[in-house]
């Protein structure tokens, strides 16, 4: 559903998934600047929502996804995982109990089959499951916040940062997006998700098995890493694109964003055994590495919660 905050002067629509917002109003550094500050609004109306009624929506969630949230309290933001059999990560679900429903936001397109996934495990279960269409997201340095969608015109004379400061500063801050900086074969160990999305101690779910044995015994095949570009190539590594050591590809680009301080940036997944101070071509840029997921992540190494930095 297209933003009506894309009709403002200046505003130039991002690319797909998130064409139907804009990327940024006229001055990117400065739109990342004020989003860091406080001062201004991301508009990520583009999320779809999903609703999850009932009174045994928590214990039902809870026994479905990584994520502990029998005990989920309203108004507390957190983010679960829906996996497939083998520990692969099919949805990234970013929720919040308003004490009546679970609201949650995922990546643009993803609702029907995610929705299908949930109607399909409800048996005898005392849920409801919607799509939410009257709700959009905001972010801010604050994190999210869900308004009525009839709302978002009246933002139209106040302080916005499009979605390429957002991207900018969610790239530095080591937060991998579901699609873009994950594939088909991602497990949440390679990307840093758990603790952050996984609970290592709570009950089965489908998937579980993956993430206690490669926790318990073992590494991921492949790492998330912070890239910094050079900077006196005029174009970005386009999402996908390789990354290459030594003439071998070891790993493909995720995202890629222009920083206000730090220039242009990246993540991408590479092979574990890629040494960690290796220098590598990402899209035929050269690139250094900042250590993400560290290479013996697994065996209880856990992410240092230090390399998560500033918004969501």
């Amino acid at each position: 559903m297209r933003s009506p905050l894309l009709d403002l002067p200046g505003a130039v629509a991002a690319e797909a998934p998130d064409a139907d917002v804009a990327a940024h109003y006229g001055d990117l550094f400065a739109e990342q600047r004020a989003l860091l500050k406080g001062e201004a609004v991301v508009d990520r109306s583009n999320r779809e929502i999903v609703r999850i009624a009932g009174v045994d929506r928590l214990k039902w969630l809870n026994d479905l996804t990584s994520q502990k949230l029998d005990n989920l309290q309203p108004g507390v933001w957190t983010q679960t995982l829906v996996l497939d059999l083998q520990g692969r990560v099919e949805h990234h679900l970013t929720l919040i109990d308003d004490g009546e429903a679970v609201l949650a936001h995922v990546e643009p397109g993803a609702a029907a089959a995610l929705i299908d996934y949930l109607d399909r495990m409800r048996f005898m279960l005392r849920v409801e499951v919607s799509l939410v269409e009257d709700l959009a997201v905001l972010s801010s340095a604050d994190g999210d916040v869900l308004v009525p969608r009839a709302e978002l015109a009246d933002h139209l004379g106040k302080p916005l940062a499009g979605l390429w400061a957002y991207e900018a500063l969610r790239i530095e801050g080591h937060r991998p997006r579901l699609g873009l900086d994950t594939d088909h074969k991602t497990i949440p160990h390679e990307v840093g998700w758990i603790g952050e999305a996984v609970h290592l101690s709570k009950g089965c779910y489908r998937g579980q098995e993956t993430v206690a044995r490669v926790h318990n015994l073992g590494h991921p095949p492949r790492r998330l890493v912070f890239l910094h570009l050079d900077g006196s190539v005029d174009t970005l590594p386009p999402h996908n694109a390789p990354v290459v050591l030594d003439g071998q590809e070891v790993g493909f680009v995720g995202s890629s964003a222009r920083h206000h301080e730090l220039g242009p940036i990246a993540l991408a997944l590479v092979k574990r055994t890629v040494p960690v101070d290796a220098q590598l071509l990402a899209g035929g840029v050269a690139a250094g590495q900042e250590v993400i997921v560290p290479p013996d992540a697994g065996r209880n190494v856990a992410i240092d919660p230090a390399l998560r930095r500033r918004i969501r």
